[in-house]
């Protein structure tokens, strides 16, 4: 089989990627689907599958491509490792994404110079295998947890950057907040304004010369007694978004210092950081154009407290 192609049918909608592959009249068993997906021989609906898509749920009428004998694809792609301090989702030669624990800084701050940061333990790394310094490409708060993108060269990092101040990447998050946002699903759509002095962000008026366009898209995952989990995409990208967007709404987030909503007893619970997390990212490749996914799991302390408020709740 060189180069096999199929239509999802009735029969196989909602399979996941890698158990359709490992059919017997397909690639056999998972572990070949698995490697096929990895070296990028596998294509949905004309798009090459990244590891994170083997758990894709197929729906009626998505093409699927198995090019066994496509060039280059005999070598297995970078998967998601750990390296001493750096939980790294995906590198080439070109960029790393790393998957950034909360309570630690993206990139050096002037004002917090002995802090250490993300840019800190992949500078190392490079230096460790003769490599050049990172590029920053963009960043995440000191305690929102999740996938943050480093390019290895000067002319990546430009094209990252274009990408990101065009609003190309799509960024989801997940978040635990307070209340329910009514509709389960929408848009938040406000116009922001950066305190210098205070360093945080404020609502302001659309006519305000100095404000910025701040939208996000929205859904309810998971309902609990007081509190919800919820899926955030920005569309746009100003520092804080989604954090000052719940806010204005009356959904502060579980754990947020900085942006709050009435007394303190409206936010009785105890978690030591805002509960944000940046899930998924989508770039394209700065060289080859082609779209890349990363992932994170969310980590401990959300997990912890998710299952705490299911008990509660």
């Amino acid at each position: 089989m060189s180069d096999s192609r199929w239509t999802i049918g009735v029969k196989e909608a909602g399979l996941r990627l890698d158990k359709f592959l490992a059919d017997a009249d397909r690639l056999v068993s998972r572990s070949r689907a698995v490697a096929a997906i990895e070296r990028g021989k596998v294509f949905v609906n004309d798009d090459e599958a990244s590891a994170a898509d083997a758990a894709r749920r197929l729906s009626i009428g998505d093409r699927i491509r198995v090019w066994m004998d496509r060039p280059g694809s005999s070598r297995r792609r970078p998967a998601p490792h750990r390296t001493g301090e750096l939980d790294i989702v995906y590198e080439d030669d070109d960029l790393i994404a790393v998957n950034k624990p909360p309570g630690l800084l993206a990139v050096p701050l002037e004002r917090k110079a002995a802090a250490e940061s993300v840019f800190d333990q992949i500078d190392r790394h490079l230096r460790s295998h003769r490599a050049r310094r990172p590029f920053t490409v963009h960043r995440i708060d000191r305690d929102t947890s999740g996938v943050v993108v480093f390019a290895k060269h000067s002319a990546a990092q430009a094209v990252l950057k274009q990408q990101f101040l065009r609003h190309e990447p799509e960024r989801v998050y997940q978040a635990i907040v307070y209340g329910h946002p009514t509709p389960p699903s929408g848009a938040w759509r406000d116009t922001l304004v950066w305190d210098q002095r205070s360093l945080i962000q404020k609502g302001t008026h659309p006519r305000d010369p100095r404000g910025k366009e701040a939208i996000s898209e929205y859904r309810v995952v998971e309902r609990y007694g007081n509190t919800s989990l919820i899926e955030v995409r920005l569309v746009t990208g100003k520092r804080n978004q989604i954090r000052i967007q719940a806010r204005l709404r009356g959904h502060t987030l579980v754990g947020e210092q900085r942006y709050v909503f009435g007394p303190a007893e409206l936010r009785p619970i105890d978690f030591g950081r805002q509960a944000l997390h940046a899930a998924r990212l989508t770039v394209s490749h700065p060289v080859t154009r082609q779209a890349l996914t990363f992932e994170a799991p969310l980590p401990g302390d959300m997990v912890e407290l998710i299952e705490a408020l299911r008990r509660s709740g």
